[in-house]
């Protein structure tokens, strides 16, 4: 006998509409919570850095291995030590020592003592990235050759056979040039020893407070940024790509995601393609005006000047009588974006008899000339261009010929420790351009006034000179100490932000 089942019956059409999006709901909370589960441990292994490796996988590689010292390097030890010789742990072990407070002075170092420099007394122990040659000094001509086989780095105990950097306005942006010669030699006393104390060399990541990135990012934009034939990248993309993978590699920059290193493209086009995924780390730039507000900001980087072109005056230098010339600019006329106010005031100035506003550049002794023109005028123009910033306030600090700023966006080096307008005269981009504002101010300060300036002037311009080896308060040691203050609130924001960091590591 057959028995016959009873179907359940089916539950209402509407019924199966909401056990359905139930069942869809659960299902995609579920694949999201995976999702963040994952995606949180990731971040927990890799602060701050997965944005880093982008499209520098899809260049080929350019080098081998970048960790690895190699031998014969006369400004190092195979052992990690510190620049006192005190032995300490392992290189990728990185802790957070405490930032000591600059030890006097407007470059934050004293003057330099026979017994040199060491971890103990300087404000800043730096930690430098040994990179390879096609980096710093193989763009200048270096084949990594010394002491008899392969070295990290060119035998800098004689300045008078270190590489070359190009002249011209090459120059002008070769601050990690000089950067990089100081470091390397902080630690060879019996050669410097008056060498200030601002900033010192470690060769243990451990005992850092700064991370150096000794990339030449202005040269790379100057003499690598076309193509050649047969090339698919630049060699100045391939090594800024390079650049990001080695970076997101290192257990220094991992740690904090790049908050405690220091780079230098100073260029404003320098670094285009890898600025915004090294964002993090501290930059020594030449203005803001090429960069968004969330890549480089005043908050977390350091304003360093342009090296000058023109010869420095040094004490001979012409008095209020002896410079016949009220004001003098000598460069590009036509400009776009806010260098528009130079041809605005091309126009108001071309005809006045003690005025001097005319195109030049560097060719046809652009420079000499230049030389001569700011030595006998008494205020120069510093007008903005294509950026905020160029060399001529540099140019007009040394030549001690009152700097008149006109360029509202500009951001100045070393202002922390420097009032400029003790010796600078600042006006607004719209008063210059109101007809005869600009010369009723200027004749306006009289010998006195001027002289007062001129005097400042004169104390300060050592701050603006970049030399090897460097001296006390010069541009290289003023970096350095404003480094150094940065630092400290650096070192603030990490530490907060670590605050709970075992508590995470638990859950």
């Amino acid at each position: 006998m057959v028995v016959e089942r009873k179907m359940q019956p089916l539950p209402p059409p509407e019924h199966r509409r909401v056990l359905r999006c139930v069942v869809l709901l659960a299902v995609s909370l579920l694949a999201f919570s995976c999702w963040a589960l994952i995606n949180s441990r990731i971040n927990d292994a890799v602060p701050d850095s997965a944005a880093l490796i982008g499209s520098a996988d899809e260049t080929p590689a350019t080098t081998g291995d970048y960790g690895s010292r190699a031998a014969g390097d006369p400004t190092s030890s195979p052992t990690a030590v510190a620049a006192s010789g005190n032995a300490t742990a392992s290189v990728d072990k990185t802790s957070d020592p405490v930032i000591r407070q600059p030890m006097g002075g407007a470059g934050g170092g004293d003057e330099g003592s026979e017994e040199g420099c060491d971890a103990e007394s300087a404000a800043l122990r730096v930690y430098v990235h040994d990179l390879p040659a096609e980096f710093h000094f193989g763009m200048l001509g270096w084949n990594g050759q010394g002491g008899g086989g392969r070295a990290a780095w060119p035998d800098v105990r004689d300045a008078g056979a270190v590489p070359h950097y190009p002249g011209g306005l090459n120059l002008q942006h070769s601050v990690a040039y000089w950067l990089t010669l100081d470091i390397l030699s902080s630690t060879l006393p019996e050669r410097y020893p008056g060498r200030p104390c601002v900033a010192v060399r470690v060769t243990n990541a451990s005992l850092a407070d700064v991370f150096f990135v000794p990339f030449l990012a202005s040269l790379s934009y100057n003499r690598h940024s076309k193509l050649r034939r047969g090339e698919r990248a630049s060699r100045n993309r391939v090594l800024q790509a390079e650049l990001v993978k080695y970076l997101a590699r290192r257990e220094e920059w991992r740690r904090w995601g790049g908050k405690d290193h220091l780079i230098v493209p100073h260029h404003p086009n320098s670094m285009m393609e890898a600025r915004k995924r090294l964002s993090a780390a501290m930059l020594v730039l030449s203005d803001f005006g090429r960069y968004s507000p969330d890549v480089a900001n005043l908050k977390k980087d350091v304003i360093a000047p342009y090296k000058h072109v023109v010869r420095s005056l040094g004490d001979d230098s012409p008095t209020f009588e002896q410079r016949p010339v009220l004001a003098y600019f000598q460069g590009a006329i036509h400009r776009k974006d806010g260098g528009k106010i130079r041809q605005r005031l091309y126009q108001l100035l071309k005809g006045e008899h003690d005025v001097h506003f005319t195109y030049g550049s560097v060719r046809q002794n652009g420079i000499r000339r230049a030389t001569a023109g700011m030595a006998s005028s008494k205020f120069c123009l510093n007008i903005a261009g294509d950026t905020p910033s160029s060399n001529r306030l540099f140019d007009a600090i040394v030549s001690h010929c009152v700097p008149v700023i006109i360029s509202d966006d500009i951001e100045l080096p070393f202002e922390d420790v420097l009032d400029y307008s003790e010796f600078c005269v600042f006006v607004r981009a719209a008063d210059a351009a109101r007809k005869g504002f600009l010369l009723r101010l200027l004749r306006g300060i009289g010998r006195d006034e001027w002289t007062r300036m001129w005097r400042r002037l004169k104390e300060v311009a050592h701050h603006f000179e970049y030399q090897y080896p460097s001296s006390s308060g010069d541009a290289v040691q003023m970096i350095w100490g404003a480094v150094a203050r940065k630092m400290h609130s650096v070192k603030l924001q990490l530490h907060k932000r670590g605050r709970f960091q075992r508590t995470g590591s638990e859950l």
